[in-house]
């Protein structure tokens, strides 16, 4: 059975090596038969969430931005897939300010149940990303259905498209290809 994917692209960088990652994952998707969308919050205008909860009431956040749309779109896909650069062993600012603003779907009977993590960095380590991956599970165990099902690292990725011909590609497309 077809499943809506959304797969959302953090970094700010034209052609990043996370958003090829990202490209790769909802190329393997469409393939299986199933219904995928990109976001990329590159040319997005998301403001930092001011704490004051007013979504848990009204169900959507007073500040009047992208977030907003973002937000609905993530209540009604069934599979999530965050693409992110990792800085400084974190998720990228622009991911984590996304998370904060989708508070308004806490609480919801949202639909998604699977979510992914793709990840790239300058460093090639196998322990990157383990604080950035930590932060979405942070963010995931928060919703009761839905489980963190997959996380991709591409390490050693600097340059605009250094990506090109690393093993990770495959993994993204054979990761998205087995969405059923």
């Amino acid at each position: 059975m077809a499943k809506n994917v959304l797969v959302i692209s953090t970094s700010l960088r034209n052609g990043s090596n996370s958003e090829i990652l990202a490209d790769h994952f909802m190329e393997g998707a469409l393939e299986s038969g199933n219904k995928a969308e990109k976001i990329t919050l590159k040319d997005k205008s998301i403001a930092f969430c001011k704490g004051c909860l007013a979504c848990l009431k009204t169900g959507h956040c007073v500040i009047k931005d992208d977030a907003l749309e973002i937000a609905e779109k993530i209540h009604d896909a069934e599979v999530l897939v965050f693409a992110t650069p990792i800085y400084y062993y974190e998720m990228s600012g622009q991911m984590k300010t996304l998370l904060d603003r989708a508070n308004s779907i806490y609480g919801s009977d949202y639909k998604f149940t699977d979510i992914y993590m793709l990840t790239t960095a300058a460093e090639n380590e196998e322990n990157v990303p383990e604080r950035a991956i930590s932060g979405l599970q942070g963010w995931t165990d928060c919703f009761e259905r839905a489980q963190l099902k997959g996380s991709i690292f591409a390490g050693g990725v600097s340059a605009e498209g250094e990506i090109e011909g690393h093993k990770a590609l495959q993994e993204a497309y054979e990761m998205g290809k087995s969405v059923k």
